[in-house]
């Protein structure tokens, strides 16, 4: 399978119809473009083999936000320079996945490195109430790393449980501040019941500016401090999900807010506001906060031994910007799970690569689990590979199945091929290599291949709980 060149050119091309013609022409292969000053080259592992110490692990995810909403990854309107920049000094992946369709099953899959099913709270799609949650006594990314000698930090949206019996402080992570819930108004805080969502610990912590801008101002001041031992901080932003409110946007803030004090518990989810432009305006205001955290980062002098990741919890939304995949946040065909992926580590890594390897969020967490010498507990096995010994020494990763399932889809990759059911039922095959839009079914052509895919989807489904 060919590796994908860059489409870093697209962000010269002004927004409008010939951009997205120029797209469009190019459409089947997401791998052609044009490069820019700096040629991607296909990743290969640094050599001669460089040492450095555990890393700092700075995790950062966005909300809802498409494949090719960045720049880098194709956007003809969206400027995203500061994770454009972040690219060019790691890798970018292009066949990258998210490990569920929706917010918090991918979350419990990065917290735990394991599917979304093997846990009561994985199987609330998203959670949205209080009965379920991660519980405490599942061993998570950042419980292993703090007991492996890591400081650990979540600040923003955690949405894997809500108080009394769900934190983040109860699930390994020595400091938190965010919101609890899968949503809330970026200037008063108040999630979809009402309530009040800003915590510092298990503590109310009133604060009714931006939300973007406190969570920027939060992580730059973590990474500056003056750390005696290696840190993780997973930064979850909620931009840009919705409600469409941009940093400035204080009227139509105080008509959702009315809207939630007088009982519409629909008024969050904004479904007669927003716009392409609107949302254009959240992403590129993402963009310049993560530029800002790692300026801080760069500032505090730790920046050559910290591994920066950034993706996407999911696929795209209403806006969303995801040519020339199909489906959005929800769906498991490709524009629901294939997310943005981008890594960084200057003492270990070379920049100015990409990367068509097929990974998924379980991947992530044993990756950085291996890099920083913890181990998995055997009565939690992972479902994740970890990839360190391809991104250190350019070890071959096996070939190995990524599985979906969410209520009335199911999927499986198994390297260019793709075993797909929607809500149809209807069995589905397709060469992604090819077909990256999913429109060609290749089911008829190839009965076996699809019967030993889905066999393989089921045989994995068989040890998960049931919905």
């Amino acid at each position: 399978m060919p590796t994908p060149l860059s489409r870093r050119a697209l962000g010269g091309v002004a927004a409008g119809a010939a951009a997205a013609a120029a797209l469009g022409a190019t459409a089947p292969a997401v791998q052609a473009a044009p490069a820019t000053d700096t040629q991607e080259r296909p990743f290969r592992a640094a050599h001669p083999r460089r040492h450095s110490r555990r890393p700092n692990i700075l995790f950062i995810l966005g909300d809802d936000l498409g494949w090719a909403d960045l720049s880098s990854y194709g956007s003809p309107h969206i400027r995203t320079p500061h994770l454009d920049r972040l690219a060019r000094g790691g890798v970018r992946f292009t066949d990258a996945y998210s490990g569920s369709a929706t917010c918090s099953p991918t979350r419990f899959s990065l917290y735990t490195g394991r599917y979304p099913g093997r846990t009561k709270g994985g199987l609330a799609e998203p959670i949205a109430d209080k009965s379920v949650g991660l519980e405490p006594t599942h061993p998570t990314l950042a419980s292993l790393l703090r007991d492996s000698g890591y400081a650990t930090a979540l600040i923003g949206k955690w949405h894997c449980g809500y108080l009394p019996d769900y934190s983040p402080t109860r699930s390994g992570w020595d400091e938190f501040f965010g919101n609890f819930g899968g949503a809330l108004e970026y200037y008063s805080k108040l999630g979809l019941g009402g309530e009040y969502d800003l915590y510092e610990g298990d503590a109310e912590y009133k604060d009714l500016r931006y939300y973007t801008r406190i969570l920027t101002e939060r992580a730059s001041e973590y990474v500056s401090r003056d750390h005696d031992k290696p840190w993780l901080l997973n930064l979850n932003f909620t931009t840009p999900h919705w409600p469409w409110i941009a940093d400035g946007d204080k009227e139509a803030s105080d008509e959702i807010v009315r809207r939630i004090k007088s009982g519409d518990r629909s008024a969050l989810w904004h479904q007669d506001g927003g716009s392409v432009e609107k949302y254009k305006d959240m992403v590129e205001d993402l963009d310049r906060s993560i530029g800002q955290v790692l300026k801080a980062l760069k500032r505090s002098g730790q920046e050559q031994d910290t591994l920066v990741f950034f993706a996407s919890d999911n696929g795209g939304e209403r806006f969303s910007y995801n040519w020339p995949l199909a489906g959005n946040k929800g769906s498991l065909q490709e524009g629901g799970i294939r997310v943005p992926s981008i890594l960084r580590w200057p003492a270990r890594i070379d920049g100015g690569q990409v990367s068509d390897l097929p990974v998924f969020t379980p991947d992530w967490t044993a990756t950085l689990l291996d890099l920083a010498g913890a181990r998995p507990r055997p009565a939690y096995p992972l479902d994740g590979t970890s990839l360190a010994g391809h991104l250190l020494r350019g070890a071959e990763v096996p070939e190995r199945d990524l599985f979906w399932r969410v209520r009335g889809e199911r999927a499986l990759r198994r390297g260019d091929w793709k075993y797909y059911r929607g809500k149809t039922g209807r069995d589905q095959l397709f060469r992604l290599s090819e077909d990256s839009r999913e429109q060609a079914d290749r089911a008829p052509f190839e009965q076996a291949r699809l019967a030993e895919l889905r066999t393989a989807w089921e045989r994995i489904d068989a040890g998960l709980l049931r919905y």
